[in-house]
């Protein structure tokens, strides 16, 4: 084997993407940039809460009412972003750095550890399974007749996190640009257009990724969050009495004495975005977010609430038209107004793109996982594996976004939906964190349990005021999330098929492919009839003819001519001969494991020759940006049957996917030069591989599935409802997304090899 071990940064020793670890400088500088990219969507909450707990069409609340109100926001921001999520729940982020509910199901059920070797060996016996731990064991055979359901509860979460992505532009840009009412009434109706026009502006830039948008929007937030800090100490002056918001009996005792349990949605408002800090731990790390948010978002958040109560109880009838401009110091129309009011806008501009990165990351783990077709993506950083560019997510998010506004121009029904996806999914994780504490960290039950109660207690209330909000609007998220998770779960199910069909139909190569040696041996001045050596898989017969002559002392020495013949052994008596063509064949595997894909035994049935070069290749993403050229790739050499090669490209997941043919053929001849005994028996097979390596093919299978009849109690209706749906759904699909859609590699390059796959 051709290999050279290099350490990889950010993995271990096994090449597996670790969490980033950074400190000092490198590490204030990463918690700086999270300011432009993880708080901004929680940031602009001020933006609109107090007014989505008393509409400005209402009534001014009580003195009492209001600091009961503002201490349900502090609480809430207390308990859920940096309680729950900030000091607890970015331990939970999967062994790579991921986070997310797709994350923690991930961490429950982790996917089979990935042996790059195991992927070279072409002639041994092949197998999906691996001994696992006796915990992981005691896991499965507890949690396995629930996978399917957590499954798809977590997609549940991850799809609503998405229809978040749509909804958290829609409701912070046209809240923000709604301020302009106050001085300029005449361009109340040109609210929408204008929103529109600064969202797709904002989608627009996404492709310069996390990195470069973050030096933008860090800066933005920043000023944003000293401001709201400022403005807060500034209002809290007009009635220091608000600080009483910090006894949580007082938010008790607003719901007792009000009797309105709805109220609690427009709360909910308040830590939105808290999701999307635990989703976007793979674009940073977790010391960052903690160290930003403890630090200066949560401070700055909290003095903003307390000032806005103030100035609502002390000039209530002033204020309740619209909560956040109206406490501006100075007043409408002042110098300091608008100079808020551009930075209101650009801060909701950047509070769009935590959710809009965060679902990048989502959907980057539920692609790679096989829950979602494949798609494109663009890896914006040069250190972060987790900062991706998704065009086409970003674009379906843009169109979701624009629809949102036009068909919810009352921003209250838009902040019903917000609030539910939001409410639902914080659900979604504490349930599985309740999970992953006694399996996954194995940590008491009783902490999981009380994790539970405690967690699940006030999330419960969050979503049971939300899901009244669902004839009102909250509807949209719950048909997204519905409608995508049936179809993650479905690419799921279909995918395990498809790949249990291809483990189990992995063949060893010298299973169906034997060969025979002849070896023509001739003497002077006699000679003899050539002797026939025949290999069957991995026993050796030697055949001499009856009539060969004994070879007496001093005879000239012998010449050996040895012409070898590969043959096919379809099961049937007589072997199917395998003449060999001068060209290089490169077939892809698309999925890991020992031995040959079965798609390359239906190519040799259907196309009974073999290229002189034929290489079994298999193509893994490491996690650094860039992988040197003289390490992207690993070559084993089948010593048995001439010709056949195994082989790892090991590429930077900034690197283009382009496999170096050159390259290969360069291992390939350094192989054999060690193989060979002589150096001119050597050179004269390298010179055979360089003229065939000048017609290289890649060759990548497809399955062109078929549904298999079970037989059960009520088979018919089954049956006919896994033949619509794998004949009809997955094959339709998985045409129209093949995995060759992230290749770089020429069309006319590429041959798709179909065999039919029951599944």
């Amino acid at each position: 084997m051709a290999s050279h071990t290099s350490p990889w940064s950010g993995a271990d020793e096994k090449g597996v993407r670790q969490p980033l670890k950074v400190g000092g400088t490198a590490l204030l500088a990463l918690s700086f940039q999270t300011l432009g990219i993880i708080y901004s969507d929680i940031g602009t909450s001020p933006l609109y809460v107090l007014n989505g707990i008393w509409p400005s069409s209402g009534p001014v609340p009580s003195p009492e009412d209001v600091v009961g109100g503002v201490s349900a926001i502090v609480w809430a921001m207390t308990l859920i972003p940096l309680l729950k999520y900030v000091i607890f729940g970015m331990h939970f982020g999967t062994k790579e750095g991921e986070g997310g509910t797709f994350a923690l199901f991930h961490g429950i059920f982790p996917p089979r550890p990935v042996d790059y070797d195991e992927d070279r060996a072409l002639t041994t016996d092949s197998g999906w399974k691996t001994p696992s731990s006796s915990s992981a064991m005691s896991t499965r055979s507890i949690l396995g007749r629930s996978k399917w359901f957590l499954l798809a509860w977590a997609l549940f979460g991850t799809s609503l996190t998405f229809a978040d992505g749509m909804l958290t532009p829609a409701v912070s840009v046209t809240s923000a640009v709604g301020g302009i009412a106050l001085t300029v009434p005449s361009l109340t109706s040109n609210i929408g257009p204008i929103s529109i026009g600064f969202i797709v502006a904002l989608f627009l830039i996404q492709r310069f990724g996390t990195a470069k948008v973050s030096v933008l929007f860090s800066p933005v937030t920043f000023i944003w969050l000293t401001v709201l800090f400022i403005t807060g100490i500034y209002n809290v002056v007009s009635y220091p009495g608000i600080f009483r918001a910090y006894d949580p009996s007082r938010a008790i005792m607003f719901f007792v004495r009000t009797g309105q349990y709805d109220l609690l949605a427009g709360v909910l408002l308040a830590v939105t975005g808290c999701e999307a800090m635990f989703a976007n731990l793979g674009q940073f790390n977790r010391l960052s977010i903690q160290l930003s948010f403890a630090c200066f978002a949560y401070p700055a958040l909290v003095m903003a609430y307390l000032g806005q109560g103030a100035k609502l109880i002390t000039n209530g009838n002033e204020v309740i038209s619209n909560v956040f401009y109206t406490t501006i110091p100075g007043g409408a129309g002042s110098g300091m107004y608008w100079f808020v009011y551009v930075i209101a806008i650009l801060a909701t501009l950047v509070a769009s793109q935590a959710t809009i990165t965060a679902t990048f990351s989502l959907f980057q783990q539920v692609i790679n996982l096989r829950s979602l077709p494949p798609v494109r993506m663009r890896y914006t950083s040069e250190t972060i594996q987790g900062q991706i560019y998704i065009p086409s997510i970003n674009w379906v998010l843009c169109v979701g976004t624009i629809i949102f506004v036009v068909i919810f121009p009352d921003t209250s029904r838009l902040t019903n939906a917000y609030g539910f996806a939001v409410a639902t999914v914080m659900f979604v994780t504490t349930t599985l964190i309740f999970i992953q504490i006694p399996y996954v960290k194995q940590r008491s039950w009783l902490f999981a349990v009380a994790w539970l109660i405690f967690f699940g207690f006030i999330d419960g209330l969050f979503w049971g005021a939300a899901i009244r909000k669902v004839p009102t609007g909250a509807w949209v998220p719950l048909l997204i999330g519905s409608v995508l998770t049936i179809f993650m779960v479905f690419w799921t199910w279909a995918q395990g098929l498809e790949d249990e069909f291809d483990g189990a139909n992995r063949r060893n190569l010298r299973h169906f492919i034997s060969k025979t040696i002849t070896e023509k041996v001739t003497y002077s001045p006699t000679s003899r009839p050539p002797r026939v050596v025949e290999f069957a898989e991995d026993e050796i017969t030697v055949a001499k003819s009856a009539e060969t002559p004994e070879i007496s002392d001093g005879q000239d020495s012998e010449d050996i001519t040895e012409t070898i013949q590969l043959y096919l052994d379809t099961g049937d008596q007589e072997k199917v001969p395998l003449p060999r063509m001068s060209t290089m064949a490169i077939f892809h595997k698309l999925s890991s494991g020992k031995g040959v894909p079965h798609t390359f035994y239906g190519f040799l049935k259907q196309w009974p020759a073999l290229p002189r070069v034929v290489v079994f290749l298999s193509v893994r993403i490491m996690p650094i940006a860039h992988v040197e050229k003289e390490e992207q790739y690993r070559i084993n050499k089948v010593r048995s049957l001439p010709g056949f090669y195994g082989a790892t490209y090991m590429k930077g997941f900034r690197d283009p996917f382009h496999i170096d043919v050159d390259a290969i053929v360069a291992l390939i001849t350094a192989l054999e030069l060690r193989a060979h005994d002589s150096m001119e028996e050597a050179e004269k097979v390298n010179a055979e591989i360089r003229t065939a390596a000048k017609s290289t093919t890649h060759i990548v299978p497809h399955y062109h599935v078929i549904a298999r009849r079970i037989i059960i109690l009520g088979a018919p209706v089954i049956n006919w409802f896994r033949r619509v749906l794998i004949e009809e759904v997955y094959r339709s699909i998985s045409y129209v997304f093949p995995e060759t859609v992230t290749w770089r590699q020429a069309p006319d390059e590429i041959i798709h090899v179909g065999v039919t796959a029951g599944i």
